[in-house]
């Protein structure tokens, strides 16, 4: 299945399993913290890990993701009530409406093609106000990060709260012009096997900036790392903070 991580309850408590609070989500509440008004969009929101500590954190945040089984498993959890949770895509997002818009946990290379970015960067842009910043992480292609996404390095045990024991593993089918396509293997303890099947986009930085530029943000820090690293030097990333041109 396509995404399955996201749509099948199973496979959604696996990823949650997986996913807990890291650096990573201490980078965006950094960022959102500097923001004046912190009225926050997280797009693409999955089971509300960062939402809900920016909730924790005082900010008034919705959380916007198309995949059902991620937002029930979200609004599950202890402080869902503090968040705004809508099923749906950046098409359906309210005008104006954020200070500013994360799109975490590599969100930005579910985007495809060139078209596909594009609007989902236009769209972003209507939702924010004057001012209003974005920020997001992108894996940089120059680390080659797809080359540990084999049966071998990537193979991982995952318990589940129920005792569930899951095995894991991804395996690439695919790297066309800077397109990666792979497959999630799961082998559950009771002998059940499930997949899920994906593709994302890698994105060099001269790329992620055009098409900001295109959208009409103007690109304030791309940094490397979670420590904000230079490009190159840190983790592996991009991390981008832009915001809309010709705003205060």
């Amino acid at each position: 299945m396509l995404h399955a991580e996201f749509r099948d309850p199973l496979l959604v408590a696996v990823y949650d399993a997986e996913c807990p609070w890291t650096r990573e989500d201490d980078f965006f509440l950094g960022v959102v913290g500097e923001t004046p008004g912190r009225r926050v969009l997280d797009l693409g929101c999955g089971t509300g890990r960062l939402a809900l500590g920016l909730a924790a954190a005082g900010h008034t945040v919705t959380g916007v993701d198309p995949a059902r089984a991620s937002l029930q498993a979200a609004r599950a959890k202890p402080g869902s009530g503090e968040v705004t949770w809508l099923e749906g895509t950046s098409a359906d997002l309210p005008e104006a409406a954020f200070d500013i818009a994360v799109m975490t946990s590599h969100v930005a290379q579910f985007f495809v093609t060139d078209e596909e970015f594009g609007r989902a960067l236009t769209d972003l842009r209507r939702a924010l106000v004057p001012g209003g910043r974005l920020v997001f992480d992108t894996r940089d292609p120059a680390a080659r990060r797809w080359e540990a996404w084999n049966p071998a390095d990537s193979r991982r045990r995952v318990e589940l709260p129920d005792g569930t024991v899951v095995t894991a593993w991804t395996e690439v089918t695919a790297v066309i012009d800077g397109a990666v396509s792979f497959t999630h293997h799961y082998a559950l303890s009771d002998h059940r096997r499930l997949q899920s099947t994906a593709t994302l986009r890698f994105r060099t930085e001269e790329q992620v900036r055009a098409a900001l530029h295109t959208a009409g943000f103007r690109v304030e820090h791309v940094y490397g790392g979670w420590n904000r690293e230079p490009v190159g030097a840190g983790d592996g990333e991009l991390l981008v903070i832009a915001h809309l041109v010709g705003a205060a």
